[in-house]
C-alpha cells in the first residue's frame, strides 16, 4: 500500500533528521499518510497491512518520545492498540 510506504519514508527521514522542528513536520506527514492507510485497511481484509500499520504507529511513537513529545507518543501508541 502506497500511503504506508510513504509514512516509512517519511518516519525514517525523520529519525535521521538533526533539525527536531523539521522531525517534528516528518512526524506529523507520517501520521497523516497512516491515517490513509488506516482508512484503505478498513476494506480490506488484510492482517499484515494492518499489523504493518500499527507497527509503523509505534515506531512513530517512539520517535515522537524521543523528541520530547509525550502526549502525542501516546496517542500514536493509542492508535497501534486499536489495530490491535
Amino acid at each position: 500500500m502506497q500511503a504506508l510506504d510513504l509514512a516509512r519514508v517519511y518516519l525514517e527521514n525523520a529519525r535521521q533528521m538533526t533539525d527536531v522542528k523539521l522531525s517534528l513536520v516528518l512526524c506529523h506527514d507520517t501520521e497523516v499518510s497512516l491515517s490513509q492507510a488506516k482508512r484503505a485497511a478498513k476494506h480490506a481484509d488484510n492482517p499484515t497491512l494492518k499489523e504493518g500499520i500499527a507497527t509503523a504507529y509505534i515506531d512513530l511513537g517512539r520517535l515522537l518520545y524521543d523528541r520530547d513529545h509525550h502526549v502525542e507518543a501516546q496517542t500514536s501508541y493509542k492508535k497501534a492498540h486499536k489495530l490491535g
